[in-house]
């Protein structure tokens, strides 16, 4: 059984035919965009830095990050490169800024290719479609980038225990769940999973679409 509905045979290549590669990265298509590029400037992400989106989807961030970054400083990852090629196609204003070749297939966090140049990180509304493990895998292997300054990622929290057990309604109305997506933490949890990864974690007050919390980590060196 597919842990997500990204997983389900045929998914991408039927949506992506449709012309819905914007409907299946979640709907709000310019507003969690911004979101996301608001709150890498925020973090200090600067046009010299060399920025990895990770879960990348149609380039809903690479639209806005690609004419952002100098050229060749954006890298993108996706369990479906179809989908990236499909907002390479059809969202960037400007398709010469951007070598197709920098799009990479990944479900695993491997990254492979991705270069250790890498400054910055952002996994935006990736995290609560995966369960936690895929979490605990990305903080591991996120590690080999020496240059890494900030990882960014979104996650659902539930407020306790006893809360998190059942299906708990987030502030912007998203039920979420402990074992099936869209997925939710416990604070507690997600803190010592950094802490086990030599991550520090840093909670934003920074308010995003469907009530996601933003954290930023950095690594412990």
């Amino acid at each position: 059984m597919p842990i997500s509905p990204y997983e389900q045979t045929g998914f991408y290549d039927t949506a992506i035919a449709a012309g819905r590669h914007r409907a299946i990265v979640g709907g709000r298509w310019d507003e969690t965009g911004r979101a996301a590029m608001a709150a890498l400037i925020e973090a200090g992400l600067a046009p010299h830095h060399h920025l990895l989106d990770i879960g990348a989807g149609a380039l809903r961030l690479g639209c806005k990050a690609v004419p952002y970054l100098e050229q060749g400083h954006y890298w993108a990852t996706d369990a479906s490169r179809a989908l990236m090629l499909a907002g390479y196609q059809f969202e960037l204003e400007d398709p010469a800024r951007l070598d197709p070749a920098q799009l990479i297939e990944d479900a695993d966090f491997a990254c492979p290719g991705v270069p250790d140049t890498i400054t910055h990180a952002i996994a935006f509304a990736v995290f609560p479609h995966l369960p936690r493990c895929k979490l605990d895998l990305a903080l591991t292997r996120l590690h080999r980038f020496t240059r890494l300054e900030k990882l960014l990622f979104t996650v659902f929290l539930a407020p306790d225990a006893a809360t998190a057990a059942a299906p708990y309604r987030q502030a912007d109305g998203v039920v979420t769940h402990s074992q099936r997506a869209p997925y939710h933490l416990l604070a507690r949890d997600l803190e010592e999973m950094a802490q086990a990864h030599s991550w520090h974690l840093t909670r934003s007050t920074r308010m995003l679409p469907r009530g996601q919390i933003l954290f930023i980590a950095e690594p412990s060196r």
